[in-house]
Parts: structure tokens; sequence; C-alpha cells
């Protein structure tokens, strides 16, 4: 009985074994099998790099802002007796806008003419027997006085008529009426606005750094979006003298002609203002570049060698230094060099000696003013 049970045990033993072996023999096949695997190459497109000539410029965000603005209001109480302008119009400086009610006003004045004329009247007559010494030199000042109080009088009543009629202060375009016929305004109360529109003002800040690098009369480019991507220039006419503690940047001021009135007072532009002379620099595609908190990079295409020697098309992460961008383009500083073969789309799936099939069918944009300017 103990021998069977031995054979039985050792039987087991040479079964676990023989099967251990053969388990052992697979899985170093399958680890053989895995080194020796190599993806498939990932489909990408190309560019050769070439150096351009590219002016040394700031670009800024800018906002578009009225050379006079203002919201014209009533500067006395008063009815609205006639509206004398319509919404959106071109008005010229002392054109009439609003008229109030003076009919007060112009009884006040007739009032004041007659006190006036009696004034005269009294004053002649003192100043006839003044000098025959009929009166006193003190009735002869009191008469002299009056006349001139009622004249001031007058003046003060034709003043107020006068306020009472709003004018526009300068010439300009109007806004939305905001007053209405037989409405009361009181004092302050907005009638209209009136922007002047031609020149006009476009503000925009640039970094502390850079404010040196900026001259009054240099030039400035503006492109607005919102008018399908129109082009305006102008001049720096204004640096502010102190820095925003808030962004550590310098407010410029620079002025455009705008005849057409298409730009607007509040509207967003982009400025570039060029600072220097031109700067070479290698322009790729923005679809290039692999933008990351640690360093911007391409992928440049070459030739690479796997572990057992074979020659294969691979990339190469290269960390680059960016400057400005122009359309579709970005500037490449440094990192890549000229007649090199970069990556321009599928570099979000690549990595660092990932095999590639370059197939240049389709390109992705690369223009420096694309139509439209966002696309």
């Amino acid at each position: 009985m103990l021998k069977r049970m031995l054979l039985m045990l050792a039987v087991t033993m040479v079964f676990i074994a023989g099967l251990g072996f053969v388990k052992f023999r697979q899985i170093q096949a399958a680890i053989a099998e895995g080194a020796s695997y190599q993806p498939p190459p990932e489909a990408v497109t190309t560019i050769v790099a070439a150096e351009e000539e590219w002016p040394v410029a700031l670009s800024a965000i800018g906002t578009v802002t009225a050379v006079q603005g203002v919201t014209v209001s009533a500067d006395l109480p008063g009815i609205v007796e006639r509206i004398a302008f319509q919404s959106g119009r071109t008005v010229k400086r002392g054109d009439v806008l609003v008229k109030l009610d003076t009919r007060q006003e112009e009884a006040q004045l007739a009032a004041a003419e007659a006190q006036l004329e009696l004034a005269r009247l009294n004053y002649d007559r003192m100043k006839a027997l003044v000098a025959e010494d009929a009166v006193s030199r003190a009735e002869y000042d009191r008469a002299a006085a009056e006349a001139k109080q009622a004249e001031a009088r007058i003046g003060e009543i034709r003043a107020t008529i006068a306020r009472k009629t709003i004018r526009a202060p300068f010439s300009g375009v109007l806004g939305i009426r905001q007053a209405n016929l037989g409405q009361y305004l009181a004092g302050g109360d907005a009638v209209v606005p009136l922007q002047s529109l031609h020149p006009i003002y476009v503000d925009f800040g640039v970094p502390q750094q850079d404010a040196a690098r900026l001259r009054i009369r240099g030039p400035v480019r503006v492109i607005a979006e919102d008018l399908g991507g129109a082009e305006f220039t102008g001049r720096i006419t204004a640096i502010n003298s102190v820095v925003d503690a808030a962004t550590r940047n310098v407010q410029v001021q620079a002025t455009l002609a705008n005849a057409d009135g298409r730009l607007r007072p509040g509207m967003f532009v982009q400025t570039e203002v060029v600072v220097g002379a031109s700067q070479t620099v290698v322009p790729l595609p923005a679809s290039a570049v692999s933008f990351a908190p640690y360093g911007d990079s391409v992928f440049v295409v070459t030739e690479m060698k796997n572990e057992d020697g074979a020659v294969y098309k691979g990339v190469r992460q290269q960390v680059v230094k960016l400057g400005p961008a122009k359309g579709d383009q970005v500037a490449v500083l440094s990192g890549v060099k000229p007649g090199e073969e970069v990556v321009t789309s599928g570099v979000f799936k690549l990595r660092n000696g990932a095999a590639v099939n370059v197939n240049n069918t389709l390109q992705p944009s690369n223009s420096p003013a694309p139509t439209p300017a966002d696309s």
C-alpha cells in the first residue's frame, strides 16, 4: 500500500513538473514575440522647414474709443417742447437737438425788459436833476445801480432760455434717443449719446518691458475681425506715464482715420506695432506644435534604427522656442533647422521614436493671412 502511494505521488510530481515546463516555454515565447513586436506606423503630414524674415512686432488686444464721446443731457429742468433730431443721424456742432418749454422764462423776460425801461427813465431823470443839485448824489447812484441790475436780470433770463435749447457740443453721430416729446427732464437727465467717429482712438496695453520700444508717431496696424478682417492703419499718439499695477501693462493710444465710420466705440480689435528690424525665423503651422506647460515641442522626421538594427522612418521630439504668430503660422526662434522635415498633423498620437508613414495628400492650413482670418 505504501509503495503504491509513493508511486502515485511520484507520477503526480512528474506530471506537474512537465506541465510547468511547457507553460514556462510558452511564456518565454510570448515575451520574445512581444519584445520583437513593432506597432504599425502612424499616418502623418509633414513640411520641410525653411527660414523667413519676419518683422519684430508687438501684438495686443485693443478697444476702440471715441476721440470725443458724451451723453448729451439737460442742463436745466423743463418739459420737452420740440425734438429736432433723429436717432443715428450725423450732426454738426451747434445743431439744435431738443428745445424745452420756455414760456415762463419768456414772460419773466418781458417783465424784466419793462423794469429795465422804467429803471433807465428814472436814471435819466436823476442824471438831469443831480446836475442841478435837485437830488442827492446817493439817490442818483441808487438809480444807476437799479438800471444795471435790470440789465443783468435780462441777461440772466436770456441765458436760462438759451440753456433750455440743447445743442450738439461737437460734430458726431447720435445714438438712440432717450427723451420723448412732453417728457419732464430734470437737470442732468440723458437726452441722446453723441460720439465723434472721425478720427477715432484705439487703446491697447503692452508689457512694461516692451514699452520702451514704442515711440510717438510710430505706425500701428489694426485688424477688425468683426468687419471681415478689415485692416486699418494709424499712429501712436499717446503712451501712458504709469504702469497698471494689476496687469503690469502700459496703456497706449493710437489715432486712426475713420471717415466711413466703420469702427465704433467699444469694438474689439487686434493691434500690431512694428518695433524693430526683421528677424530670421522658421515659420510652421500652429498644428505642428505640441503645446505643454513644461515646454513646447515639435516632432522631426528622421531615419532611425530599431533593436535589430533595421532602419525605419521615425520621429524625434524636439523642444522649440516660439515667437509671434501670424495667421495659421507660428514663428520658431530656435530648435528647428532649415531643411528638417517636421510633422504638421497627428502630433497628438506620436511619441519619441515612433514610426510614421508620411502622406501629404491633404495638408493643414499654413497661410500667414488666411481667409477668413480666424479659420
